[in-house]
């Protein structure tokens, strides 16, 4: 650390006061009365006439008072924002809704308009799902949440349809697999949506690809929570009922590196997608595979 001499100190204390009064649209006077001293203090901080600090309880009254952080008025930081908005800045946490029908995961979409998003799903991905499976998964809800989710998905295939941005998706193999033989969270789902699913999931794929890539991963191996990387502006990591938003440029990087490694350690990858699901189909429908049908 660099140790910045008392006088030097005292000359960016008074220059930064100044500057935040100012931006603050406060005078001497007013200023005075919301740190609670006389109006001749405040005149002696802001005229320079001598080196002196002020104690520790001016100051972080004229913190508080400017909206400011007590160690930026010092020259400790030179970010002017306090800890707590800082941190709100960095890292905030949101209400979540069950589907993809939610209006803060749109905009950040639309946020990130012409930037890579690389997604984890908590489960299969609803920009790829049917109507049929939206009903069979979010059915148990409101009806009217089944109703937004088939809307939003809609508005999320019109999103990508127009926008220059690339979308990769990472999924587990056991999920995609246990979806296609109704197994685990998908028991109970009838063998006929899965098989449209299969369909619809296919016809997307080879309209959008290879502006939408997915890719399986082996979660025996390596593993991820749900989340999603909107290019450089965010990273959202996915509790179930909030989310937990992040616009660090670190965290952001961190979260991009990790999704970037499920693409690496992928034993499914994007571009043999087709045949896995053709495969998955043929498995269920007791008809043997042939290959590009």
């Amino acid at each position: 650390m660099i140790k910045v001499d008392k006088r030097d100190r005292s000359t960016i204390f008074r220059d930064r006061l100044g500057k935040a009064a100012m931006m603050n649209g406060m005078n001497q006077s007013a200023l005075s009365r919301a740190v609670g001293v006389d109006r001749s203090t405040v005149s002696q901080l802001l005229a320079g006439k001598n080196a002196r600090l002020p104690n520790a309880q001016v100051v972080a009254e004229c913190a508080r008072a400017l909206g400011v952080s007590a160690d930026w008025l010092l020259g400790l930081t030179d970010r002017p924002e306090r800890p707590g908005d800082v941190l709100n800045a960095y890292m905030a946490v949101t209400d979540a809704a069950r589907s993809s029908a939610d209006e803060q995961l749109n905009k950040w979409h639309h946020e990130a308009a012409g930037y890579k998003i690389r997604h984890v799903p908590a489960t299969l991905p609803d920009i790829l799902k049917s109507a049929d499976m939206l009903t069979w998964e979010y059915g148990p809800q409101l009806a009217r949440t089944t109703t937004q989710a088939i809307g939003a998905v809609d508005d999320n295939i019109g999103w990508f349809k127009t926008q220059n941005s690339d979308y990769e998706i990472a999924v587990p193999l056991h999920e995609l697999e246990s979806f296609a033989r109704a197994e685990g969270y998908y028991r109970g789902l009838p063998i006929e949506i899965r098989i449209a699913q299969l369909d619809h999931f296919l016809s997307l794929y080879e309209t959008y690809f290879p502006s939408l890539r997915l890719f399986l991963f082996d979660a025996r191996v390596v593993y991820s929570a749900p989340l999603t990387v909107f290019g450089p502006l965010l990273a959202v990591v996915y509790l179930g009922q909030h989310y937990i938003a992040f616009r660090e440029s670190n965290r952001v990087q961190t979260f991009t590196a990790q999704f970037d490694g499920l693409v690496r350690a992928a034993v499914v990858d994007a571009r043999e997608i087709p045949d896995k699901l053709r495969a998955l189909k043929a498995e269920i429908s007791g008809r043997p595979q042939i290959s590009g049908l």
